[in-house]
C-alpha cells in the first residue's frame, strides 16, 4: 500500500507539474497570440492582372500565383481527398489531435525526429498564416494554441476554406485552384479524381512529390491518398481503382496570354508600381486597358510582317549558328537556346536538296522547306547593294546551319530570317487619346525597348502638317501661292554652305500651298517657317504637346528634324483630327481591386464631336477647328494624289496622313487619321543608320500603316470631322488661287475660313517679299 501511495503522489505530483507547466506556458503565451478574428477578413496575396478593353487577358504579374476560392466553389472530391491526406478527423477534432501530437512525440523519442508533425488543417493554417517555419517546441506550443482559438472562433468550412487557398502547391502555385490551372491548365471543378488526389499530394512537400519534376514518386503518393479515401468511404471501388489506372498528365501552364501585348503590360505594371509601390503586385488589382484586343492583333502582325518584308527586301544576312558533326541530342539541347521571335522559330539544316531543305527543330521533327520560299535570300552586303541571285538551296544554306522559319498555321514552313531593323505602331482614339493598340518592337523577347515611348527620331515630312496648321493660322490658305525655289544659306553660317533640296532635286516655282503638302515639297516648308520666325512657329508647335526642347532653333525644322517619339507624334496629329482639341494618350482605363470594386477611373479630357456633343470634362481647345479642317482636307488629298496615295487601296475618303523620310533614310514614317483613329508608323534601325537607297516612308512605314488601319477601319462607316461653322468653298483657278466663276481645266474646289476667301480674281495668302528665284538666308540656321 505504501508504495502505491508513493506511486499515487508521484502522479499526482507529475500532474500537477504538467498542469503547472502547462498553465503557465499558456500564461506567458497567451499575451502575445495575434488576434485570429483577423482570419475572418485576411487578405490573401494574389497577382497583378492586365486585361484588354474586351476583358482579354494580356499578362499576369506576381510570384505568388493565386485564384481564391469560395467553399460554395470547392468540389467535395478536394475535401474528402486533403482529409485523407492530412487530417482525417478534421470534422471531429477541437483543432488539435493529441493521438496525432502523441504519434509525433514517439517518433520524436524513437527516431530523434519527426515525420508527421501531427499537425491538424487548423495547425497547419495557424502556422501559415501567423508563424514561422522554424522547428521549435515554442512555436509547435504556440500553434497548438492559436489553433484551439481559431477552432472557438472559425468554422470547419471556414478554416477549411483558407487552408485551400493559402498552401504552397509548388510552381509558385498558392491554393488549389491556381495548382488547378498551373499543373492541368483547367479550373479546380473539371479535374478528375486522380487529378484532385495529385494536388492533395502536394502540401507534405510540393518539390518531393511534384508530378512534373518526379512523376513516379508523386503517383505513389497520388495512389496513397486514393486508397486512404477508399478505407474512409469517401470514394467506392469503382471510382477507385479507375482514378489508380489513371496515367499522370500534369505538365506546366504557364498563364496564357489572351492578346500579345507585352509593351502595353510593362507600360501598365510599370504604372502600377508608382502608384501602388511593392502592392501593385500582392493585392489582386485588376487593370483594364482602353487596349482592343482584335486591334492589337492586327498591329502585332502588320508591324513584324513589314519589317520582314522590308528585311528580306534587302537579303539574306547568313545564319545565326552553326553546329558541327551530324545530327545528335547536343544539336537539339543547342537549339533550344534560340527563343522563338515574331513567329520565327530556330531550327538546324540536316540535308540540302536541289529542290528543298531539310530542317530539324528543338523537338526532334524533321521538316521540309521549299525551294520557292528561298529564292529571295540574295547575299547582303549593306542596306543599298545585293549579291548575286541563288540558284539552288546550296547556294545558300549548309547542313548544320541555324536558320529562321516562319511558322504560319498550317502552312509549309518558309525559309526567313529575324530582322535587324525595328518598328513602333501606336493607335489612339482621337476624341479622348485613348490607346488601342501599340507594338514598342518586332518581338518582346528580342528587346524591352519600347520605341513608342522611349526612341526619340526626325520625323522628316511627316513633321510639315504642323508648319501648314501654323501657316493657316497666320493668315495663309489652301489656295495661297509659294515660290518652290532654291534656297542658299549665306556667309554667317559656321559650317558648309546648306542648300536644301526637294526629294527629286526639282523645283515647280509658285505653287499652292495644298499642292505643295501633297507633293511634300521641302522648299515650301522652309520658305513658310521663315516667313513665320522660327521661335514663334516653335510656340505654335508646342501647342500641339511637343517639347520645345526637342525642336531645334534653326530653320531645318522646316523638313522635320525635331526629335519625337512616336507617342508625342500620335498625341499631336489627334488635335489633328479631332479639330483642335489637346488630349493626352492614355492606356488604363480602370483599376479594380480584389473585390471587383473600382479604385480608379480614367477621366479624359475629351473633345466635343458629333458623336458626343457634350463631353463630361471638354479638352483645351488649342487650335481653330477651322484650320484643323482646312488642314485635314489638304491631308487628304496627300492620299488621293500624293506621297500617301498608296493608302487610296483602302478605298476610304475619309483618311488623311502624311509619309515622312529623314536625311539619308534614316527613318520611315507614315501618320495618317480618320475620326476614328490616329496611327503613327515608324522604321528604322536603334543605331540610326541608311535604311537604304530606295526606301522611304512610302515603302516601309506606309504598308504597315495600311495593313493595320484595313482591320481597324473594316465595316466602319467614313468619318471625319464634321465642317465648322465658318467654313466656305470657292471655285480657284489652280494656276494663281484667284478666285474664278467659270469651271474649266485649271479650276477646282476650294476650302477657305470665311474671312480668308478670295474675292473674284483677287489672289490670297501670297509669301510676302521672297525673290522668285533664289534667297539667301542669314541668321537663320
Amino acid at each position: 500500500m505504501r508504495l502505491i501511495k508513493a506511486l499515487g503522489w508521484c502522479a499526482l505530483s507529475l500532474a500537477s507539474v504538467l498542469v503547472l507547466g502547462a498553465s503557465g506556458t499558456y500564461l506567458y503565451l497567451n499575451p502575445q497570440l495575434p488576434d485570429v478574428e483577423t482570419l475572418r477578413d485576411v487578405q490573401l496575396q494574389e497577382p497583378l492582372q492586365v486585361f484588354s478593353a474586351e476583358g482579354k487577358l494580356i499578362a499576369e504579374f506576381g510570384e505568388v500565383r493565386r485564384i481564391p476560392l469560395p467553399s460554395a466553389l470547392i468540389p467535395g472530391d478536394f475535401l474528402a481527398a486533403f482529409m485523407a491526406a492530412e487530417d482525417a478527423d478534421f470534422y471531429h477534432h477541437r483543432g488539435v489531435d493529441p493521438t496525432g501530437l502523441l504519434r509525433a512525440a514517439m517518433e520524436l523519442i524513437r527516431n530523434g525526429h519527426v515525420r508527421s508533425g501531427g499537425s491538424t488543417i487548423t495547425m497547419q493554417v495557424a502556422k501559415n498564416f501567423f508563424l514561422s517555419k522554424e522547428k521549435t517546441f515554442s512555436r509547435k506550443l504556440t500553434e497548438i494554441l492559436l489553433a484551439l482559438r481559431i477552432e472557438r472562433t472559425l468554422t470547419k468550412d471556414e478554416i477549411f476554406n483558407l487552408y485551400v487557398n493559402k498552401i504552397y502547391l509548388g510552381k509558385r502555385a498558392y491554393g488549389i485552384a491556381a495548382a488547378a490551372q498551373v499543373y492541368y491548365g483547367k479550373p479546380v471543378s473539371q479535374l478528375t479524381l486522380a487529378q484532385t488526389a495529385m494536388i492533395a499530394g502536394l502540401p507534405k512537400a510540393p518539390s518531393r512529390f511534384n508530378p512534373i519534376n518526379n512523376p513516379a514518386r508523386a503517383k505513389q503518393r497520388r495512389d496513397w491518398i486514393l486508397g486512404r479515401m477508399h478505407a474512409l468511404g469517401s470514394i467506392d471501388q469503382a471510382r477507385y481503382r479507375a482514378a489508380l489506372e489513371a496515367p499522370v498528365t500534369a505538365r506546366y501552364h504557364a498563364p496564357e496570354p489572351e492578346v500579345s501585348a507585352p509593351y502595353i503590360a510593362e507600360m501598365v505594371r510599370a504604372q502600377m508600381v508608382s502608384r501602388f509601390g511593392d502592392d501593385a503586385y500582392t493585392q489582386g488589382f485588376r487593370v483594364v486597358t482602353t487596349v482592343s484586343g482584335t486591334l492589337q492583333e492586327a498591329a502585332n502582325a502588320a508591324i513584324r510582317s513589314g519589317l520582314k518584308t522590308y528585311d528580306k527586301r534587302h537579303g539574306y544576312r547568313g545564319p545565326e549558328g552553326h553546329l558541327t558533326g551530324s545530327l545528335s541530342p547536343a544539336w537539339l539541347e543547342r537549339l533550344k537556346e534560340y527563343p522563338v521571335l515574331g513567329g520565327l522559330e530556330a531550327m538546324a539544316v540536316t540535308k540540302v536538296f536541289a529542290n528543298r531543305i531539310t530542317v530539324v527543330d528543338q523537338t526532334g521533327q524533321q521538316h521540309d522547306v521549299a525551294w520557292q520560299t528561298m529564292e529571295w535570300a540574295r547575299p547582303f552586303i549593306n542596306h543599298s547593294a545585293l549579291g548575286r541571285q541563288p540558284a539552288r538551296p546550296a547556294d545558300i544554306v549548309t547542313p548544320g546551319d541555324v536558320v529562321r522559319v516562319e511558322l504560319a498555321g498550317s502552312q509549309p514552313l518558309a525559309f526567313s530570317q529575324v530582322p535587324d531593323v525595328q518598328g513602333a505602331l501606336v493607335s489612339v482614339a482621337p476624341d479622348n487619346g485613348a490607346i488601342k493598340a501599340l507594338v514598342g518592337g518586332f518581338d518582346f523577347n528580342q528587346s524591352v525597348f519600347n520605341r513608342v515611348v522611349q526612341a526619340k527620331r526626325q520625323p522628316g515630312s511627316s513633321f510639315k502638317p504642323f508648319i501648314y496648321c501654323a501657316a493657316l493660322d497666320n493668315g495663309y490658305t489652301p489656295a495661297s501661292i509659294v515660290n518652290d525655289a532654291p534656297i542658299v544659306l549665306g556667309n554667317d553660317y559656321s559650317g558648309p554652305t546648306w542648300r536644301p533640296q526637294n526629294e527629286n532635286r526639282t523645283f515647280l516655282g509658285p505653287i499652292r500651298l495644298r499642292e505643295a503638302l501633297y507633293r511634300s515639297r521641302n522648299m515650301i516648308s522652309i520658305r513658310l517657317l521663315q516667313a513665320m520666325g522660327i521661335d514663334p512657329t516653335i510656340d505654335y508647335i508646342s501647342r500641339f504637346g511637343f517639347d520645345v526642347n526637342d525642336m531645334p532653333r534653326n530653320l531645318s525644322l522646316a523638313l522635320g528634324t525635331a526629335s519625337v517619339t512616336p507617342m508625342a507624334v500620335v498625341g499631336g496629329w489627334s488635335v489633328l483630327a479631332n479639330g483642335g482639341y489637346k488630349v493626352t494618350p492614355f492606356l488604363i482605363d480602370r483599376i479594380e481591386n480584389r473585390s471587383g470594386r473600382v479604385v480608379f477611373k480614367a477621366a479624359p479630357r475629351s473633345a466635343p464631336s458629333a458623336r458626343n456633343p457634350a463631353p463630361e470634362a471638354v479638352a483645351e481647345q488649342v487650335v481653330d477647328s477651322r484650320t484643323t479642317y482646312l488642314l485635314t482636307s489638304m491631308l487628304q488629298d496627300v492620299i488621293k494624289r500624293g506621297t500617301g496615295r498608296a493608302a487610296s487601296a483602302l478605298h476610304r475618303p475619309d483618311i488623311a496622313g502624311k509619309t515622312g523620310t529623314t536625311n539619308e533614310a534614316k527613318d520611315s514614317w507614315f501618320t495618317g487619321y480618320n475620326g476614328n483613329y490616329v496611327t503613327s508608323v515608324w522604321a528604322g534601325f536603334d543605331k540610326p543608320q541608311s535604311l537604304g537607297r530606295r526606301e522611304w516612308g512610302v515603302t516601309i512605314a506606309l504598308p504597315i500603316w495600311m495593313d493595320y488601319m484595313q482591320v481597324a477601319l473594316a465595316g466602319t462607316e467614313p468619318y471625319s470631322q464634321p465642317a465648322p461653322d465658318g467654313v466656305v468653298t470657292r471655285l480657284i483657278n489652280t494656276a494663281d488661287g484667284t478666285a474664278t466663276s467659270a469651271r474649266g481645266p485649271q479650276t477646282e474646289m476650294e476650302v477657305f475660313k470665311a474671312e480668308s476667301a478670295p474675292a473674284m480674281g483677287t489672289p490670297q495668302g501670297n509669301v510676302p517679299s521672297l525673290n522668285a528665284t533664289q534667297q539667301t538666308l542669314q541668321d537663320l540656321f
